[in-house]
């Protein structure tokens, strides 16, 4: 059987995506995953022998689970076919599965791939399950979901399971340069763009190779072209990076300006400007949930911890205007408006969800550390799922010394409590808490 549309001709089409143009075909142009491809390492020598069992490739969005599949269908001698959760029933399967059996006694192995694997519902998966026992067919499936819960287990006990993981910064500027130095990318056009240009579409991918390739193309794209040379610099890959659609209006600016002055009233402790400002409202036909939620947001932005009681006062008064309505709410609503004005103030809880923000930002998605990650599975415990947890209901103090960040922020610290109301009881306790540590430090 011929191999499927999946991989034909793609690179062939210049208005096909960039991220297909220059798809790489052979191991020594792939990018990224030396844990697996790297000279010596064990998915690299079966690709190379052609010895392929069957496997799962299991990774995030980007990292070269579908590249991987190519580049084997390349360097195989059996057939190698694909399969699509979207257009293949249980008939098509079976089809082609007999196909692979009459193939089989003639000598000739079949690899069948199965992009997005975790899409196949439980009777699609079981249609494979005897033709692998059986060794009719050799199936590389590629997923973004764990295996363990989307794979039935007996197909899965049956492959070989590699996982690939998010791309580097590095990995991702050497895929850009390699893009820029490939003439199937950019055909007739000359890309000039610095090492920090790319670097910052790099960051911008967090990981992802189609998303880093997809933002140059865009970027080259919505550049000027000057006598077919295109220069990408810093300021076009933030314009195009800081697209945002614009929130909608209902009625007009004044609408916004009355909400900052009752935010910004309450805020400085200004019982009667912010009784004033929500009456304003209330009496512009103003919708009164749209009051409630606003005083539910500030009531952790702006009291948070020193009064722990204000997100309840706020979310009785949610819960009272939908119960109500206007005009009767609209007590509930100043009595509200006048309790989050006189409560003590403290942003540690919203300054620590920004602090936070910031690192998710500047660092991508962090890996879990093993210790503290669910094992429920045979294979997650085989990946060391859950190694070393310390358990801290089963200490004196209840605290442990076990690493719950990511090395990389390991030192970091969100939340600095203020002296504010209740919130000096929390920072009491955090102080507490940091000293224990201190004294029960085994890494000195």
């Amino acid at each position: 059987m011929q191999q499927e549309s999946l991989f034909s001709n793609q690179n062939n089409d210049d208005n096909t995506p960039l991220a297909n143009r220059v798809r790489p075909t052979t191991l020594e142009d792939f990018v990224g995953q030396k844990h697996l491809i790297g000279n010596g390492k064990i998915l690299r020598d079966i690709i190379n022998q052609d010895k392929i069992p069957s496997l799962i490739f299991w990774g995030p969005p980007g990292v070269g689970k579908t590249t991987l599949a190519e580049i084997i269908a390349k360097k195989t001698e059996a057939n190698f076919i694909t399969f699509s959760a979207v257009t293949s029933g249980i008939n098509d399967i079976k089809k082609v599965m007999k196909e692979a059996e009459l193939n089989r006694e003639m000598g000739q192995k079949t690899i069948v791939f199965i992009d997005e694997i975790h899409r196949f519902n439980k009777a699609q998966q079981d249609a494979f399950l005897p033709f692998v026992e059986k060794g009719s067919i050799t199936l590389i499936g590629a997923t973004t979901e764990n295996p363990s819960f989307e794979i039935n287990s007996a197909l899965l006990s049956r492959c070989k399971v590699f996982v690939l993981k998010s791309l580097t910064k590095d990995d991702l500027v050497q895929l850009l340069n390699n893009t820029l130095n490939n003439p199937k990318a950019f055909p007739g056009l000359k890309v000039e763009i610095d090492k920090d240009t790319l670097e910052l579409i790099a960051s911008y991918a967090n990981g992802d190779a189609r998303i880093s390739l997809n933002t140059l193309e865009m970027a080259v794209i919505n550049s000027e072209t000057n006598d077919k040379t295109v220069q990408v610099n810093q300021e076009n890959i933030r314009q195009l990076l800081n697209t945002k659609s614009l929130r909608y209006d209902k009625n007009g600016e004044e609408h916004y300006n009355i909400i900052s002055a009752l935010h910004k009233s309450m805020r400085n402790s200004d019982t009667d400007a912010a009784i004033y400002w929500a009456m304003r409202m209330l009496d512009g036909g103003e919708d009164p949930l749209y009051i409630a939620r606003r005083l539910v947001r500030f009531a952790s932005e702006d009291i948070g911890l020193a009064d722990t009681n204000a997100l309840n006062v706020a979310i009785n008064a949610f819960q009272a205007c939908q119960f109500l309505g206007m005009p009767e709410c609209n007590v509930h609503i100043i009595e509200t408006v006048i309790y989050l004005s006189v409560a003590p103030k403290s942003n540690a809880v919203y300054q620590a969800t920004l602090k936070a923000q910031k690192d998710i930002k500047k660092y991508g998605n962090l890996p879990v550390p093993l210790q503290i990650r669910n094992a429920p599975t045979k294979l997650m415990k085989k990946l060391d799922y859950g190694k070393d947890y310390q358990y801290a209901h089963d200490t004196k103090d209840k605290l442990t010394n076990m690493k719950t960040m990511p090395d990389e922020i390991q030192n970091n610290q969100y939340y600095l409590p203020t002296e504010e109301g209740k919130e000096r009881l929390f920072k009491q306790r955090l102080e507490y808490i940091k000293k224990w540590h201190q004294e029960h430090n085994t890494e000195k």
